[in-house]
């Protein structure tokens, strides 16, 4: 049984989703942004793998391609996320899906090949936030709450939460609205 999604308040523009892994995120981003009345855009944050690299989260990729209906049309987005946003919603035609942060972050931060956090990281997460603060269109924007279990070992992985959690913060402060998602309960928490 699927949760029905919080009913968005009429000046709402951005909601921010956030919740523990398999919680529904991005499931009632999808159900909010088709019942929203616009044609919706899909902004894919995570760098598709081939299936030989990592076949379990190439399949995780798979089922999120196959629950998105033929209409709705969707953009990879690479490191670059505020300038697929800016593309994707300056007209304000369409609600946006940006599916997630998390991945983006992880992205930055351990990118392939190898070498560490992309030198520029924090730039792309400014010009993320100042692009989400100019767009027109109606936005979900899906992360994940990771800094509720125990403090990580190992100084790169509490890097990266400590730096999600920043990012976090920083989305809750700016979206007009934050659902927090518990076992696929939409919980409001702004406003």
């Amino acid at each position: 049984m699927s949760a029905s999604p919080v009913p968005a308040s009429s000046t709402a523009r951005t909601v921010f989703v956030l919740g523990g892994a398999r919680s529904g995120k991005s499931a009632y981003a999808e159900r909010c942004a088709a019942q929203s009345g616009y044609p919706v855009r899909y902004i894919a944050t995570a760098t598709p793998p081939s299936a030989h690299d990592d076949p379990e989260f190439a399949e995780r990729i798979a089922i999120h391609r196959a629950r998105r209906p033929a209409g709705w049309q969707t953009v990879e987005a690479g490191a670059d996320l505020a300038s697929a946003l800016r593309d994707t919603g300056d007209a304000g035609d369409a609600c946006l899906i940006v599916d997630c942060l998390t991945l983006w972050l992880t992205g930055l931060f351990f990118p392939a090949g190898g070498g560490g956090p992309v030198a520029d990281w924090a730039r792309h997460v400014d010009a993320f936030d100042a692009a989400l603060a100019g767009v027109r269109a109606p936005v979900y924007v899906i992360s994940n709450e990771i800094g509720l279990g125990v403090v990580p070992l190992g100084a790169d992985t509490r890097r990266f939460v400590d730096e999600l959690g920043r990012i976090n913060q920083r989305m809750a402060a700016r979206c007009d609205e934050v659902v927090l998602m518990v076992a696929g309960l939409p919980m409001r928490v702004k406003p």
